[in-house]
């Protein structure tokens, strides 16, 4: 059974930064992709940024470029998003999915799902 728990959210201050972090567990994820999406209140679940397990590759929504980095860490079965340079705009619950094969924007190609952590950018 896939598990996917997200940690690090919480309130920073608009220009700060916050590490999420996505403890996998359940099964060998190596022809998986894995990806972080967010919702603010009231908007639809928008995509964040994705990685290729085995190979690293990336890729982030235009508006992350250049502040948000996502990661991961094989040995820990952990994968990472760090965002640098926070805007109010960034407040949301953000979530870290996980799907077989290469990564998607789209939520609905994502099966496994955490349970979100609240990042709240606000002074």
């Amino acid at each position: 059974q896939v598990q996917l728990v997200e940690s690090g959210g919480g309130l920073v201050q608009p220009g700060g930064s916050l590490r999420l972090s996505c403890a996998a567990s359940g099964r060998t994820f190596s022809g998986y992709a894995m990806g972080w999406f967010r919702q603010a209140p009231g908007k639809e679940r928008e995509f964040v940024a994705a990685i290729t397990w085995s190979t690293g590759d990336t890729y982030s929504l235009d508006s992350a470029k250049g502040r948000f980095t996502i990661s991961r860490d094989n040995a820990k079965n952990t994968v990472y998003l760090q965002m640098n340079s926070l805007k109010p705009e960034d407040t949301a619950v953000y979530y870290c999915a996980a799907r077989w094969g290469g990564p998607s924007s789209t939520s609905a190609a994502y099966a496994y799902w955490g349970q979100g952590t609240q990042v709240t950018v606000s002074s």
